[in-house]
């Protein structure tokens, strides 16, 4: 999976000689569509609370930190499907994922993902699925530290760098579990918005098993 940001573009119609608008032009209006229906959401929150609060919308809330620029595509609130696959589960499943990208200001972006397991693709829910929760930082040098904790007993910490502008691979270089935790010993993950939808791969080891899919989904941006 990879990520180009499109440009605005004109290609020549040989029939008139006149310039045509291209797909940069097309992609730009869709763009704007999208945002007429999720620039005025935002993350819930307290108003009594002290100090700023978190904002998953660029419109609104505290200016997103400089150091956070090159994750700036990732904020906002996603949904969609994907399917698990792996040889640790007893058959494959769809799922409904929500994913949360939000910031205080500060120089890293707050992450939150939850799951419900589906009927199928399309189909109602079955049952809660995996959730996760973590810290994406950003380093001066490109590079991003993340760290994540998992619902099923295990933390990980991964390194790695932007692919370009809209892409994002990243690599355990620790995994800690406790003992009734799941059989995992590394993760790779390869982010990337693509067409104004969030797209990624995640790919697991365990004590028995190389480095292979796992999860995978496509997810649409219903807030920012």
């Amino acid at each position: 999976m990879s990520a180009t940001p499109n440009q605005p573009s004109e290609q020549s119609d040989p029939s008139n000689g006149q310039p045509q608008p291209g797909s940069g032009d097309a992609a730009v209006r869709a763009q704007a569509e999208r945002a007429e229906k999720t620039r005025g959401r935002n993350i819930p929150e307290f108003d009594d609370l002290p100090g700023i609060g978190d904002t998953a919308n660029l419109r609104m809330g505290p200016e997103l930190n400089g150091a956070c620029l090159g994750l700036l595509p990732l904020v906002g609130v996603w949904r969609g499907e994907g399917e698990a696959n792996h040889p640790t589960l007893d058959e494959k499943y769809r799922f409904l994922q929500q994913v949360t990208f939000a910031h205080d200001g500060r120089p890293f972006l707050y992450y939150e993902s939850r799951a419900w397991k589906l009927d199928g693709e399309g189909g109602e829910i079955v049952e809660p699925a995996f959730r996760e929760l973590g810290w994406w930082r950003p380093q001066p040098d490109d590079s991003i530290e993340l760290l994540l904790v998992h619902s099923s007993g295990i933390a990980e910490m991964f390194f790695g760098n932007p692919l370009n502008q809209t892409s994002w691979q990243l690599s355990t270089d620790a995994v800690l579990r406790t003992p009734t935790s799941e059989d995992v010993t590394a993760t790779t993950r390869l982010y990337g918005v693509v067409d104004g939808s969030l797209a990624y791969v995640e790919e697991r080891a365990t004590s028995e098993h190389e480095l292979q899919p796992r999860l995978s989904a496509k997810l649409e941006r219903v807030v920012g």
